[in-house]
């Protein structure tokens, strides 16, 4: 059994064919997708997914890049949104000071508020972080106890130890097989199995000799079983 626990199904990349990518999902043998909001309207096609398909979740956030635009009446949506069936997560949300899209205070200001919803809603975030880590976990430490996964891992050793003390899961995606990402599958090595989550971030990040096509669900297995030889046991084991 595999898990796609990252990915964006409601982008524009896959209206010509989303029946299609979803059901080569489940015949690739993907039992699971979580759905990742990524804003308001982002978040409430994900949520109209998971009411469309049994095996799909959602998550509701809004992304960094977007904290200029966010008002209270967004976060009161995004609030409603999180109520609903089959929502299992708050993001992505987090800080991207890499891109810097939006004002850092801004970023930070909407962080705070979606891990506040977090809290309130019992429901664990997901991640996003770009240059911004030790940022990330000085507001994460202020909301203790808190569960989250840090998606599309790319920080270094001393990070990975942080996350990992603090209780938090890390996600890994197809560029782990990418012929100069050495430091990402050592750090792939030594993260402990059960607390490593599989993604996509489809469309993006599709594993080498598919680069530059735009990624799917489907594609986990072949991340699994990356995994499964940097870490030297078996493909069945890394799904469970």
């Amino acid at each position: 059994m595999l898990v796609d626990t990252h990915c964006h199904l409601d982008f524009p990349e896959f209206d010509q064919d989303r029946d299609q990518v979803i059901r080569r999902a489940k015949d690739s043998g993907i039992e699971y997708i979580v759905n990742i909001g990524s804003g308001l309207a982002a978040s409430q096609k994900s949520c109209e997914l998971a009411q469309s398909y049994g095996f799909i979740y959602a998550a509701c956030g809004i992304h960094p890049h977007d904290a200029d635009k966010v008002d209270e009446k967004m976060l009161g949506a995004l609030k409603l949104l999180a109520k609903r069936e089959k929502v299992v997560a708050i993001g992505e949300t987090g800080l991207d000071y890499y891109k810097n899209y939006s004002r850092p205070q801004n970023q930070r200001q909407l962080f705070v508020s979606l891990v506040e919803l977090a809290k309130d809603a019992g429901l664990p975030l997901v991640i996003h972080s770009r240059s911004a880590g030790q940022e990330i976990l000085g507001i994460l430490r202020s909301f203790l106890p808190v569960r989250a996964v840090i998606h599309c891992f790319s920080g270094d050793a001393d990070f990975l130890k942080e996350c990992l003390e603090l209780g938090f899961f890390v996600s890994f995606t197809c560029n782990i097989t990418y012929k100069k990402a050495e430091d990402l599958r050592g750090l792939v090595k030594v993260a402990p199995l059960e607390r490593l989550m599989l993604e996509t971030d489809a469309p993006f990040l599709s594993p080498e000799g598919f680069r530059g096509k735009r990624n799917e669900p489907a594609r986990v297995e072949e991340l699994a079983r990356q995994i499964a030889m940097i870490k030297e046991i078996s493909f069945e084991e890394t799904a469970r």
